[in-house]
C-alpha cells in the first residue's frame, strides 16, 4: 500500500554523520517499501539528505515549505512535488493532512514542536496515524525521560504512551509501520 511517510528532522548541516546515515537509511526504507517521502521541503541538513537519497534511488518525494523559507532560496530542488504554504502553521497542517505516518528523526526545536503536535493531535482523536520517535544514538533519551515525568506527575495519562513508538533503528521503525494497528480510543482526561 502506498503511504506518505512524513519525516520531521534537522535542517542543520552541522550535525554528526551518524544522523546523516540514519537519514540515508530512512530514505532507503521509504523507497524499498514504495512509499513517498513527505517532509519540510528545505535544501539543508537531514531534510536535504533525505530528498537527495530518495531521488538517487528513484523514489518519490513531496516537500511542503513556507513561502518565506522558499523565498530565502532554501527550497529543495530534488523533489517530485513542492507545495508552498503561506506560513509555518499552514505547512504543518498540510503535512498532517497528507501524512499516513509520522517519523521524528533527530532535530531541533522545529522537530520537537512538530512531534509534540502530532502526539497531541493523536490523543485528542484528530488522527490515528503511527507516530515514531527514531531515537538514533540516544538522541531522544532525555525527552523520553521527561515524558515519564509528565506521566508520573499526572499531567498526562500513562495510556498516552500508546500514541507514539520509540524505535532504536530505522529497520525497527519500518517494521512497526508494517504491523501498525491503531489503538482503541483512549479518552483525554479533563
Amino acid at each position: 500500500m502506498e503511504k506518505n511517510i512524513c519525516v520531521f528532522c534537522s535542517s542543520s548541516n552541522a550535525v554528526d554523520k551518524i544522523y546523516y546515515e540514519a537519514a540515508i537509511k530512512t530514505a532507503n526504507e521509504i523507497v524499498k517499501n514504495k512509499y513517498t517521502l513527505l517532509f519540510g521541503g528545505a535544501n539543508v541538513g537531514l531534510m536535504r539528505e533525505l530528498a537527495v537519497s530518495v531521488k538517487q534511488l528513484n523514489g518519490k518525494s513531496t516537500g511542503v515549505i513556507p513561502r518565506k523559507i522558499k523565498n530565502n532560496n532554501l527550497a529543495c530542488k530534488n523533489l517530485d512535488n513542492l507545495i508552498v504554504t503561506t506560513d509555518m502553521h499552514s505547512r504543518k497542517a498540510k503535512l498532517e493532512e497528507l501524512a499516513d505516518v509520522f517519523i521524528a528523526l533527530p532535530g531541533g526545536f522545529g522537530t520537537l514542536e512538530e512531534l509534540s503536535e502530532v502526539i497531541t493531535l493523536r490523543y485528542l482523536g484528530y488522527h490515528d496515524k503511527p507516530v515514531i520517535i527514531l531515537n538514533i544514538n540516544g538522541f531522544y533519551d532525555k525527552l523520553l525521560d521527561f515524558y515519564e515525568v509528565i506521566y508520573t506527575q499526572n499531567f498526562a495519562k500513562e495510556d498516552y504512551r500508546k500514541f507514539y513508538f520509540e524505535a532504536q533503528t530505522v529497520e525497527e521503525a519500518f517494521e512497526y509501520i508494517k504491523n501498525y494497528k491503531p489503538e482503541a480510543d483512549i479518552k483525554k482526561r479533563i
